[in-house]
């Protein structure tokens, strides 16, 4: 978000002060003005900036998201075919081009204005002002599950049933009836007392003259016979016939590649570098250095890093070459950086508590904790994780003297133009980006360095230069999930009740929400400490909520057992007057059969989080044998208010446990001598289709605000296999991962005893 926060905009008075009162020079306005020429062809009507009509009467949805494996762009089809009542045989969708009039307002709206209702005669103010913020923040972004709760619902709905208003008010006019008087259905327009109709393509050009309406009827939940179904993906065909397009699928003429190392250790200048074997071999182009200063500004941070690039006329030939280039890199005082120095720091830095900041403060804590029976302490800590997309990063660019082209998969298409026209010192509009689907993206994918180096290598060798970083790069380079460790101290009355909960943890991050815990405790103290490192960070799935869900929901386990109480029923306890989230604890724990017995070696562990706008409780079993563990089965219920595509929603949450089991059993970015320890998945596991439990997904839609799938799934898996597996071991999981403890009885003595198949 740049400079701009939610914070900064509401207290410059756009809600409350006449800051919306800026009258219409802000609204959006007629798109067929400004932004026609960019998305419509010969034949097609844009009517809306999120729609155009062709002459075959074929809808299309023009959508400001990325596809990266989420199916989101299906959705968003759903939510528009459902408003425009448009044959979903003939509708499809696009991904809107990075130019400044599909810049994301709705991410922005979401962000900026969540829970506010402005009066209909101001909404199109509203709506032009964030569209400007939008723009000037280059926000075009893909993440934090913002595209169905906020895109979807602030501004695709609208476009659907705008369009449809002003297809009836054009074919009103036309046929000299009553508007009133003119139904609509599956992309047809019908006046049954004269009995015509006629096809939504016959006055889509007539409409396209009229600015579209930003407060249009949306249809009630009852009315719905699109949304709510489960559709085919509209991206699934061409992915399994081998049509669609990867960034790695672009191919330019007289193109190169380039293979790409950044210092070892984050923060690293360039001191000396030996190419001349390197420039010696066979098919070698040039050798090309770049300053660390390209980073500024990106999403996430770290200390900028030289790197070096080499480009070929082939891939293997750039990496084989790169390998045998002699560098010296100056570490800048970072190469005696390890984890165990790291958490050391954590460690200090939580204990003197110095300039710690508040997140919630309820009751007097020191009392509380004075007239507690019992007093729990206990440290948890997680560590860095990488993204290890299947696709690498990877960009292809062509830079000439005053133009630049770009192909690659983003989840921020307008900011990387930004962010690269800036390096080549160039105007935007100098810039043309072309986004592509992603072969998985988890927030790394927002951060535009990749991007910028490709861009800086091509205009390097004036030729066009497709980059692909090695999987040694791609993890040794990410933007990781930062490690944080977190010190919890709770107090329970005589009769086992949670009466007070202390929580501090390292680093303040993104959602602020995050630390927070939905249960009814009276006295609370959650704050953090500033504890920095060298060690360059972004966002990943669920970003803060998989850290604190682990932490918090971990030892929400701990209090239970230490009451002497069912942790399923505890947590309901405390849940009475939050009836949302107890329906969902009480559905997980029902599908799950909670409390039946299970064979010796195996337990089951719940969790319960909200994250996202949604409301996910999570049931592990597992079997602890030899010191291995073995996920047998995991039951999730998600309430996302309303399912727009309920097996959408399923695969989404079915992604976020497999990632994060990958994480909670094998996630561990290792810090030796300042630099990443692993290199591959060989020394980076994840978890593979043999090791994959049975997973049954359960919806709730509770009529609540629409929340997000695809990030939500994650966070509740950590915290529910580290309570099974203490339920199956009596021994408490408080660091990650999984693999380093050691859950051996006493009467084993290997860790790989037994050998168990499913």
């Amino acid at each position: 978000m740049g400079k701009w926060t939610r914070r900064a905009v509401l207290s410059a008075g756009v809600v409350g002060g006449t800051g919306l009162m800026v009258g219409v020079s802000v609204r959006p306005g007629n798109p067929t003005e400004t932004a026609g020429h960019l998305v419509a062809g010969e034949g097609e009507s844009l009517l809306h900036i999120f729609l155009k009509i062709d002459s075959d009467n074929r809808a299309t949805a023009i959508l400001p998201h990325s596809e990266m494996g989420q199916g989101a762009q299906t959705a968003l089809t759903q939510m528009l075919a459902e408003e425009l009542d448009a044959d979903w045989n003939l509708i499809q969708f696009v991904e809107a081009p990075a130019e400044a009039a599909f810049a994301n307002y709705a991410f922005g709206r979401g962000y900026l204005f969540k829970g506010v209702e402005f009066p209909d005669a101001i909404v199109p103010t509203v709506d032009g002002l964030v569209m400007k913020l939008a723009d000037s923040m280059g926000m075009q972004v893909t993440g934090g599950s913002m595209s169905i709760r906020a895109t979807g619902q602030y501004c695709v709905r609208a476009a659907g049933a705008s369009v449809r208003e002003m297809l009836v008010k054009t074919a009103a006019k036309g046929w000299g009836v009553p508007a009133r008087e003119i139904r609509t259905e599956k992309s047809k327009l019908y006046h049954d007392k004269s009995g015509r109709s006629a096809a939504y393509a016959e006055f889509a050009a007539a409409a396209a003259q009229i600015t579209p309406s930003s407060t249009p009827r949306l249809k009630k939940t009852s009315e719905f016979s699109v949304m709510g179904q489960s559709k085919q993906r509209l991206d699934i065909p061409s992915k399994v016939d081998g049509t669609a397009i990867f960034a790695m699928d672009v191919k330019r003429p007289g193109m190169l590649y380039a293979a790409v190392r950044r210092s070892p250790v984050f923060g690293g200048s360039l001191r000396r570098i030996d190419d001349r074997e390197a420039r010696a071999m066979n098919g070698v182009i040039d050798v090309v250095t770049l300053p660390g200063s390209f980073a500024e500004g990106l999403v996430g941070a770290y200390s900028a890093s030289d790197s070096v690039a080499v480009v070929a006329d082939s891939y293997w030939k750039a990496e084989k070459a790169l390998n045998a280039l002699e560098i010296e890199w100056n570490n800048q005082g970072n190469d005696t950086v390890s984890s165990s120095s790291i958490f050391e720091q954590f460690d200090r830095d939580i204990a003197a508590a110095t300039d710690r900041q508040t997140d919630v403060a309820l009751g007097n804590a020191n009392a509380a904790f004075e007239d507690a029976r019992m007093v729990l302490t206990a440290d948890y800590r997680v560590p860095y994780l990488a993204h290890s997309c299947m696709e690498p990063p990877n960009a292809t660019a062509e830079v000439s003297l005053d133009r630049a082209e770009i192909w690659i998969g983003c989840q921020n298409p307008l900011g990387f133009r930004q962010h690269i026209a800036a390096q080549l010192g160039m105007d935007v509009e100098s810039v043309t980006l072309h986004n592509h689907f992603m072969g998985g993206g988890f927030g790394r994918k927002s951060n535009a360095d990749y991007g910028v180096q490709a861009a800086l290598i091509a205009q390097a060798v004036g030729r066009p230069v497709q980059l692909v970083y090695s999987r040694q790069e791609d993890i040794r380079q990410d933007f990781y999930r930062p490690a944080v460790q977190s010190r919890f101290k709770a107090g329970l009355d005589n009769s086992g009740k949670l009466v007070a909960w202390h929580n501090t943890y390292v680093d303040k991050r993104d959602p602020v929400e995050a630390p927070l815990i939905p249960y009814a405790v009276t006295t609370q103290d959650i704050g953090h400490v500033a504890s920095p490192t060298h060690v360059p960070f972004g966002a990943w799935r669920s970003v803060d909520h998989s850290q604190h869900g682990f932490f918090t929901e971990s030892f929400v386990d701990e209090v239970a057992h230490a009451a002497g109480k069912d942790p399923y029923e505890y947590r309901a306890e405390m849940l009475k007057d939050n009836p949302r989230l107890l329906a969902v604890l009480k559905r997980v724990a029902a599908e799950a059969n909670w409390g039946s017995p299970l064979d010796p070696g195996r337990g089951r562990g719940i969790s319960l989080q909200e994250s996202f706008g949604s409301v996910v409780g999570q049931v592990i079993e597992v079997t602890v044998s030899g010191g291995k563990t073995w996920v047998d089965r995991v039951v999730a219920v998600i309430d996302a208010g309303f399912a727009v595509t309920p097996d959408g929603v399923k695969a989404q949450v079915e992604s976020g446990i497999i990632y994060g089991l990958t994480a909670a059993m094998y996630g561990d970015i290792t810090i030796q001598n300042g630099a990443v320890a692993q290199s591959s998945f060989a020394d980076y596991d994840a978890i593979r289709m043999h090791d994959a439990p049975v997973i049954e997904t359960h919806i709730i839609n509770s009529g609540a605000d629409i929340g997000g799938a695809g990030e939500p799934g994650t966070p509740g898996v950590a915290p529910a296999l580290a309570n099974a597996i203490f339920d199956a071991t009596g021994k408490r999981i408080r660091t990650l991962p999984v693999m380093n403890a050691d859950l051996r009885t006493d009467s084993e003595s290997s860790p790989s005893v037994a050998a168990l198949t499913r």
